[in-house]
């Protein structure tokens, strides 16, 4: 029983990991558009994105912080970097 609870969790967490790439590709979309800045390719934004995530989680565990704001944060960054 506690093997099945565990693989659920898994499960859970892989779709909330998901949806947050996911709108890591729209608001990296969003701001290339808004700077008048060509779109990458889907493959380009799935691997930034993924990176935005992984980071945006490990600043959540160090200040413990809401991963969809510092997600936020991060792609603000991007934007003031170009």
């Amino acid at each position: 029983m506690g093997n099945g609870l565990h693989r659920r969790k898994e499960n859970f967490m892989g779709f909330i990991r998901q949806q947050e790439k996911r709108l890591a590709i729209r608001l990296l979309a969003w701001q290339y558009q808004r700077n008048n800045i060509p779109v990458p390719v889907m493959e380009v934004l799935e691997i930034h994105a993924a990176r935005l995530v992984d980071d945006a989680h490990k600043i959540a565990r160090e200040r413990g912080r809401n991963v969809v704001g510092i997600l936020k944060e991060l792609i603000a960054d991007i934007k003031k970097r170009k």
